[in-house]
Order: C-alpha cells, then sequence, then structure tokens
C-alpha cells in the first residue's frame, strides 16, 4: 500500500483529473510524447458523441425556431461549429483535446455507419409506383442536373486555373474540368433525404422524382470522381470498378435481393411484429450492401439506400421505422455531419479577389441545379409550382459536397482556397433549400392541404 499524505493525495487525484483526456499510452522515443491507449479511444469517443448531441440538438432547435431551417440543417452548421472555424479557432486547446487528430478514425467509422444507416431507412420509404408514374420526369431532371454542371464546368475551369493556389500544381485541365463538374453537379443526397422527410414529402411524387434524381445524380458524380482519381494517378481499375461494381449490386438488389428478402416480409406480417432474429438478418444485408459499395469505391450510403429500397414493405418497414430510426437519427447521424466538420476550414476565403471567385462558383452552382432543374421539370411536362419544388431541393448540396472535397483535397487535386469555396459554396446552397422550397412550394401545397403541417422534429 503506497503511504502519501492527504496533500499528496489530493495532487495526485486533480493531476489524474486534469489529464483524463491526455494520452495514457507507451512513451515515445523522445522520452515526452505519449501514445494513445485503448482505453484512451473510449474515453474520448464517449465524450465527443455527447458534445456532439447537444450542440446537434441546440443549433438544430434554434436553426428551426428562428430560421425555419430543419433539424438536419442545424446538425450540418453544428458539425462546422465544432471543428477549426469556430470551436478550435476561439478555444483551440478544448476543441483538440476533446477531437485530437488520433481519434478521427474512430469517428469516420461511426459517421459511415451512422449515414449509411439512415439511408438505408430512407430507402424502405421509396415509392416505386411514384417514380413509374413520374420516370420521364425524373430522367429529365436528373439529366439537367448532370449536364448543366459540367457545360458550366468547362466554361468556368480554364479561368479558375489562373488562380495561383486553387487547384494542385501539374493537374490537368481535364481533370479539373471533371473535378468541379461533379462538385456543382451533385446533389446532397443525405441532406434531401432528411428535408424530404421532414417537410412531410416522404410519400409524395415530387418528394420521389427529387430523390430519385438526386440519387442518380450522386451516383454519376462519384463514378467521374473516380475516374478523375484514376487519372490523375490511382490506376484505370478504379473507375471500372467502380462503375461496373455500383451497376452489377443495383441489379443485383434489385432483380434477386427483393425476392430473397419477401420471406422475411411475410414472416413479420405472420408474427405482428419483428424479431431479434429477423433484426439481425436485416441488419447483416445492411452491413453487407455498405460494404460492397464502399469496397467498388463508391460510398456506402449507396449500398444503404439500394438494399432500402428492396426491403419488403408493410410491417417490416414499420418495425424498421420504430426501433432503428430514431437511434440513428438521433446518435449516429450527427458523427456524419461532425466529422466532416472538423476537416472544414473557413478562414482560407481571406481577400477581395478570392471572395469574387467564390461568388462566382456559386452563382454558377445555383445556376447549374436549381435553374437547369427547375427547365428540365417543366419540359418534362410539370406544373411551374412543382418544377420550382424540384429546383429548390436539388439545389441542396450539404456535407455529401464536403466528403468529395475533401477526398480532392487529401489526393493533391485542389488546394485550400479552392475547398474553402466549395465549402462555402455547399453551406449556402444548402440553407437556402428548405426556405426556397416553402416560398416556391410548400406553404401552397399546405394551404391548400396536398401537404400537412411540417413536423415538429426539434424535440
Amino acid at each position: 500500500m503506497i503511504d502519501l499524505a492527504p496533500a499528496d493525495l489530493l495532487q495526485s487525484a486533480i493531476h489524474e483529473i486534469t489529464n483524463i483526456l491526455s494520452p495514457h499510452g507507451a512513451v515515445g522515443a523522445d522520452g515526452v510524447t505519449s501514445a494513445y491507449a485503448p482505453g484512451d479511444f473510449s474515453t474520448h469517443f464517449f465524450l465527443q458523441l455527447a458534445v456532439i448531441i447537444v450542440t446537434c440538438r441546440v443549433v438544430g432547435w434554434l436553426g428551426q425556431k428562428f430560421l425555419g431551417q430543419p433539424q438536419v440543417v442545424g446538425e450540418m452548421i453544428a458539425g462546422v461549429i465544432l471543428g477549426p472555424s469556430l470551436f478550435g479557432l476561439f478555444l483551440p486547446e478544448i476543441q483538440g483535446a476533446i477531437f485530437p487528430k488520433e481519434m478521427k478514425n474512430v469517428l469516420y467509422t461511426g459517421a459511415q455507419f451512422g449515414v449509411g444507416l439512415y439511408m438505408f431507412m430512407v430507402g424502405t420509404t421509396f415509392r416505386a409506383d411514384h417514380f413509374a408514374q413520374k420516370g420521364k420526369s425524373a430522367m429529365f431532371v436528373s439529366l439537367a442536373g448532370i449536364t448543366a454542371p459540367f457545360l458550366l464546368a468547362i466554361l468556368m475551369t480554364p479561368w479558375l486555373m489562373t488562380v495561383p493556389g486553387l487547384f494542385a500544381e501539374g493537374i490537368s485541365r481535364f481533370n479539373a474540368t471533371l473535378f468541379m463538374g461533379a462538385c456543382i453537379a451533385l446533389t446532397a443526397f443525405p441532406m434531401l433525404a432528411r428535408i424530404i422527410n421532414e417537410r412531410g414529402l416522404s410519400n409524395s411524387s415530387l418528394g420521389t422524382l427529387s430523390l430519385t434524381a438526386g440519387a442518380f445524380d450522386d451516383a454519376v458524380s462519384w463514378c467521374v470522381l473516380a475516374i478523375v482519381l484514376a487519372t490523375f494517378g490511382a490506376g484505370p481499375g478504379v473507375a471500372v470498378v467502380a462503375i461496373a461494381g455500383g451497376i452489377g449490386f443495383a441489379l443485383l438488389v434489385v432483380f434477386v435481393g427483393r425476392r430473397l428478402l419477401a420471406p422475411l416480409g411475410r414472416m413479420v406480417e405472420k408474427q405482428g411484429e419483428m424479431s431479434h432474429s429477423v433484426l439481425a438478418i436485416v441488419m447483416i444485408c445492411f452491413f453487407l450492401a455498405a460494404f460492397v459499395m464502399d469496397a467498388v469505391g463508391i460510398h456506402a450510403i449507396f449500398g444503404g439506400f439500394i438494399l432500402g429500397t428492396a426491403i419488403p414493405r408493410g410491417k417490416l418497414c414499420a418495425e424498421l421505422k420504430k426501433k432503428v430510426e430514431p437511434f440513428a437519427v438521433i446518435v449516429l447521424l450527427p458523427m456524419f455531419f461532425t466529422f466532416s466538420g472538423l476537416n472544414t476550414r473557413m478562414d482560407m476565403v481571406n481577400s477581395v479577389p478570392m471572395l469574387l471567385v467564390a461568388g462566382a462558383i456559386l452563382i454558377a452552382s445555383v445556376l447549374a441545379k436549381f435553374a437547369a432543374c427547375w427547365g428540365a421539370a417543366r419540359l418534362s411536362g410539370e406544373d411551374n409550382r412543382t418544377a420550382l419544388g424540384i429546383g429548390a431541393l436539388m439545389n441542396s448540396r450539404g456535407l455529401m459536397e464536403l466528403i468529395i472535397i475533401n477526398i480532392g483535397l487529401q489526393k493533391g487535386i485542389i488546394g485550400l482556397p479552392l475547398f474553402a469555396m466549395l465549402v462555402m459554396m455547399a453551406i449556402i446552397t444548402t440553407v437556402m433549400a428548405s426556405p426556397v422550397f416553402e416560398w416556391v412550394y410548400g406553404r401552397k401545397a399546405r394551404e391548400s392541404g396536398e401537404l400537412g403541417a411540417v413536423p415538429d422534429t426539434a424535440s
């Protein structure tokens, strides 16, 4: 037994408390720095979750109450607040202690789990009958949402390449154009899905049309990114595996997966509830679907969404919504927003010329998505109000944009200034989406009874 005086015991206790978030592993070769022990990872993870959930709920509530923004938009902003742009700017030591870089991989894994599981739940609300009814409109909107961004990227990229620091040295105009086109064409699929759910559009033809077009646009953007990575040094096999793997998996789920999953739906209908065994089977299928999409180089969210569309409708979907969705929305999904926010720097656009470039990118992005998708919806036979609503939703980019530009930054395709400009574009277009949608479509639709009141998702 160690014999210590009361003062020494108190001092030792204070030392332990004040160093809870310090690394407790083996001391490095320099005799000063220490590695993080396994217990340090769990300690940080639990604290991070508490901080993330509190911040997301508070910011989401404030955004909904005072700005009329959906909870999800507040959560996106909360993720940026917890990163180096605000928390790390004013309280860098505290922010660094709670979110040390060594813990990013743990948070990344939780983030992918959260967004993938949420998109799986979104897939269970997909209405194939609406897609069949609106197939022509969805095709027109999707093609417009891809074509216009790439045309504008062709026009803008030569000018952007003359601005020092925006693109990596040595990048070809072809690669730079493809990357910019993918960034502008991207629709924030998880954000779009969450807005559609929170605005009561899940079972509407407008919601299904927008989700379908957004999903296709995102898939094309990821495939284009794979081509850029392949031609930029990752090898042609990256693009081949991504495109062929994504198409093959989607066809497998649509034509085979539905039949294999049908007995689970009948079992739940017969029992009147979902057993733990059925839930386990569904979750195994989800993890495998997410694995396949991640492994081929697209993204886990598409695996979750595609699998969700094949889940038998009825009691099984209702039980999943009751037992799985709350945990995914409240606990897991905020990790996705926070992880992306930790990689975001808002202090990189620090001069008038850079602000002008950022403004040009923003205007081009809005024209390429909002205006192009509105025009395509009108040409396909949709009324003006519905077309405007589609354009407003398709213009949202959110954290999917942050994911793709983080990849571009990590792979050396773009520089920090362009990264910051694209972050600003993503946030502004996402914040725009909900109020513009309510202005051009939602408000009148609610007054006429086409849509119910906006659900209170801040509680």
